[in-house]
């Protein structure tokens, strides 16, 4: 468990300073989980190690949203006052990522498409 945290931990620091030393406009753990990829596709035997720690942190994964559970319940005075903008604003958020991660799906299935024809 501890190489899988490890791995995963080391993965979004090395893109956190690759995307800080070269200036890049996007997150560091998006730049590690793209790391992480091509390490799955460099070691495929890779995937099936980290399968159970993997497994074991997805079961618990909705501990992570008490902290945001809180800090909502704390600033329930700015909810008050800009509830409906935060709304709507979450709304139009939450659509665009659900239409980005269908279009990259689609572009992702039509490149892997090519591959295999």
């Amino acid at each position: 468990m501890l190489q899988t945290l490890g791995l995963l931990l080391g993965c979004q620091l090395v893109g956190e300073i690759t995307v800080r030393g070269f200036g890049l406009s996007i997150p560091g753990p998006v730049f590690g989980l793209a790391l992480l990829v091509l390490l799955f596709g460099a070691i495929p035997s890779l995937t099936e190690r980290l399968r159970p720690t993997i497994t074991i942190i997805l079961a618990n994964l909705s501990f992570l949203f008490v902290p945001a559970g809180v800090g909502v319940i704390g600033n329930v005075a700015v909810l008050s006052q800009d509830g409906i903008a935060l709304l709507v604003i979450l709304t139009l958020s939450t659509v665009l990522s659900m239409l980005a991660a269908v279009g990259t799906f689609i572009g992702v299935r039509h490149v892997t498409e090519r591959w295999t024809a």
